[in-house]
């Protein structure tokens, strides 16, 4: 395998990477606090689910612009890879949590996926 097509993975798995353990951390942190129940989920507050959304969607952000940085080459192609990624592991959440509301939450997930990756693909490019 090329040098150049191994960056382009590692730069791809790094930004994932950092999107899943913040926001691992940050569940972790709300509900060690007693902020947020994951069982059963539904009973979090609709507020709460918002923030859920905002600051997973701003770790998204970050995780494309990571990957965009670290590229070999083509950024913004790697950053929405890296959106096109998260869409499909996204859809498979919806999926898998169908039965539990609120739905809005992973559909909100979804539709935000690939704007966070344009948005963190551009500003890796903006000098």
């Amino acid at each position: 395998m090329k040098k150049e097509t191994l960056k382009s993975i590692g730069a791809v798995i790094a930004g994932f990477a950092v999107l899943v353990i913040l926001s691992m951390i940050t569940d972790s942190v709300l509900q060690k606090t007693g902020i947020m129940k994951t069982e059963p989920f539904e009973e979090n507050p609709g507020w709460l689910i918002v923030i859920i959304v905002a600051y997973r969607t701003i770790f998204n952000t970050f995780g494309c612009y990571l990957t965009a940085r670290l590229a070999p080459n083509k950024p913004m192609k790697h950053a929405i890879i890296l959106g096109m990624i998260g869409v499909v592991l996204t859809i498979l959440g919806l999926i898998a949590m169908w039965d539990i509301p609120p739905r809005w939450y992973p559909i909100s997930l979804i539709v935000l996926t690939l704007p966070a990756a344009w948005l963190g693909g551009r500003m890796a490019i903006i000098k």
